[in-house]
């Protein structure tokens, strides 16, 4: 089975990270500018809580990169 990636329709620019969901479930986040880059790979718990938290704008940068508070 291949595995499919699919980026964010906000990706303007072609260099966006990229998604998949394998096939035991675990979620895979890979950079889509240097695929010889091993992927990241997340359990459902752990990419439930991270999409939740920039849901709710905990990872909102500000002026300057940082992060809101």
């Amino acid at each position: 089975m291949n595995t499919i990636y699919q980026q964010s329709s906000f990706c303007s620019t072609g260099g966006c990270v990229q998604v998949a969901v394998l096939a035991d479930g675990s979620i895979s986040l890979r950079d889509s500018k240097d695929l010889s880059i091993p992927a990241h790979t997340y359990t459902v718990e752990e990419w439930v809580a991270f999409t939740a938290g920039v849901k709710n704008g905990e990872f909102d940068l500000v002026p300057g990169g940082l992060l809101a508070s």
